[in-house]
Formats: C-alpha cells, structure tokens, sequence
C-alpha cells in the first residue's frame, strides 16, 4: 500500500523516550519513505538523534494537528502500549488524521477498518491499512523449506524485543554490499511497515503459524542466495510462542543468537533468570536439531545489543561474549554486521 513518494507522520507518544515506540524507532532507522515529523508530547522540539542516536533530522512535534502542517501523506502508528490499544485521547488524534485525508499505517491489534467512524471518513485514493491479519489459504507447516537451494538465516533470541529484527535488516544491507543477493522476511507489523514481504506472525492460529511462516519463505527462496528471517519472541520466555514456528517453518541452516549487553533476567520476567550464553546457543541448536529428525543448525555468531554503553563498555561486552561462545560478536547497529556475515559466509 505505501508508496515510494508518500511521505509519514510517526505516531509516537511517550515513544521516543519511553518502551513502547519500538516501532517508530525502527521506521526513523530503517524507513525508505520521507518522514515529515515524529508526533510525542513528551519530546516537542528536542532531537531524535540525542534521543536515539538515529542521524535523521525530523521535527518532533505535540499533536497529529501540527503534524498535519507538515503535509504527510500517511500517518504511521508507531506505538505498541499495553493490550495494543491506543488510550482515547491518541485514538482521536488517529481519527483527526484520517477526516484530514491521511492514510494511516496500523499494526496495533485493534482493527481500525472495523470501526465505522474511521471507515466512513476515508477520503478518496486514500486507505487505513490493519496490519495484523491472518493471510487466507494458510495451512500447517510441512518442513518443505528444507529443499530450498537458498541459505535461509533466523535470528533468535535470549528476550523479546531486543534487536532481532534490527540484526536481520543489517544483515541483509551487508550481504548486499558483498554482491549477494539476500532478501529479509518480516514476521511482525514493523517490518511490514517497512515495505517488506512477509507475514504478522502474531496475528495467526498457532496450528497455522509454522506454515505461515513456510509459505513466505517458499515464495521468495528461489529468488535469492540467501533469505535473513526476522526472529520473535525467544525459547526463553514464557509469554512467547513464535520462536519455535519459525525454527519449524523457515528450516534454517545458520541461526545468529541476539543478546542485550548486561541482560541477566527476562526483562518482563524478573524471576527468570538468563543462562550463560554458551547454554542458550546449545539450546537453540538443540531444539533445531530436535534430536536428528531435522537438519543440524549451528549459531554462526552472537548480536549483541550495547544501547546505553559507550564505545569502549561496548567493546568489551562483545570481546566478553565473543570469548565465552567461541563464535564471533558485534552490535550490527554500531559497528555493522561484517564479522556476523563473514561467519556465515563462511560456513557456507
């Protein structure tokens, strides 16, 4: 839906600042289209670049009505809070956007198209897309991505939100500096935003969710030499139940391990420690592995998230965690993916 010449509004309140404007973070880091202006009224005026170290130079602003000045095209709802439901208030500034002629990207639970205020105030040529969507003719995985001829990477995790699909993306931006033409897979509602083929994998039946995620990668395997899959959730959590889907339905053959530096315990889950990394790479190749019925799957390197540590704190995580695996480390977002892709191109 979105077009290459559209131009967005980020709808980002508490985001820029606060835990729940992952989304909006990754479209300011990684989006193709223009950004006019980043909507958070608790950032107005202050620079997205001191806020999250991402060189764009975009306005932030306090409401959807100042945004709407800056002429955008489409507003992006760049939040994910509690529940995915908007609070009243920001959800009548996304209805100011759509009576003003905005597309709006959403991928939220909520399904905006379902309300008839919102429906019937859609301008012409214009169109609210909801993201999250079970896709139609979906059947249960059948492990045929293993005949692929492609290299087919799946980033996993120790946690939940801690740069899976970041590494993916960065991944992909090396191989293609290197002549190898990879293609990223989204599995959420951020990487489609971004224009990426894919599937929202939290928006499927689980008896589905394997061959979901089976059916995007057998539409573009053939195509590629090497297919960078973005990771969900993590074997680790109990709230999570992606990971072991995509493990079944992309049949990986190299896996890249994502941390956060100093992460010990879940971060929604405190009670819940995190094991030594050296136990989580032999776990997730276990689990690949399953014993022998599928093929084996080695961790190639480790991604390391260093947000919040300056160079040299940063430098020494990944020296750390590079010395107690025996695989190589960087933060792909800091530093760039080479090591990881040299690791694997190497395997290969």
């Amino acid at each position: 839906m979105l077009k290459p010449d559209d131009r967005l509004a980020i709808f980002l309140h508490n985001g820029l600042k606060g835990a729940k404007g992952k989304t909006g973070i990754s479209l300011l880091r990684y989006s193709r289209n223009e950004i006019v202006a980043v909507i958070d009224e608790t950032a107005v005026g202050e620079s997205v670049k001191a806020l999250t170290g991402i060189d764009r130079a975009v306005p932030v602003v306090k409401s959807v009505e100042e945004a709407i000045a800056l002429n955008p095209t489409v507003l992006a709802i760049g939040l994910a809070p509690s529940g995915g439901v908007l609070p009243e208030p920001w959800y009548a500034e996304v209805k100011q956007a759509v009576k003003a002629g905005l597309s709006v990207m959403n991928g939220l639970h909520t399904q905006m198209n379902e309300d008839l205020e919102i429906k019937s105030s859609i301008h012409p040529n214009r169109w609210v897309w909801d993201i999250r969507q079970e896709p139609k003719g979906l059947t249960v995985g059948g492990g045929r991505a293993r005949l692929l001829e492609c290299d087919r990477i799946l980033t996993v995790g120790t946690d939940m939100a801690i740069g899976k699909m970041s590494t993916s993306l960065e991944l992909v931006r090396a191989s293609k500096e290197r002549g190898v033409k990879a293609k990223f897979i989204a599995t959420g509602q951020t990487g489609l935003m971004l224009g990426e083929d894919g599937v929202a994998l939290d928006a499927v039946k689980v008896d589905y969710a394997a061959g979901a995620v089976e059916q995007s990668v057998l539409r573009c395997g053939n195509n590629y030499d090497a297919l960078f899959v973005e990771g969900q959730g993590s074997l680790l959590n109990p709230g999570s139940t992606a990971t072991l889907p995509l493990l079944r339905g992309t049949q990986p053959t190299r896996l890249i391990l994502v941390h956060k530096a100093g992460l010990t315990h879940l971060q929604h889950f405190p009670d819940f420690q995190i094991p030594p990394l050296r136990k989580v790479v032999e776990l997730y190749e276990s689990v690949a592995y399953a014993g022998g019925t599928f093929s084996a799957t080695p961790v190639s390197g480790i991604a390391l998230n260093t947000f919040g540590l300056n160079e040299k704190e940063a430098r020494c995580a990944i020296a750390v965690a590079s010395e107690e695996t025996g695989l190589p480390c960087t933060d792909v977002v800091r530093f760039g993916a080479e090591p990881l892709l040299a690791s694997i191109l190497d395997e290969r």
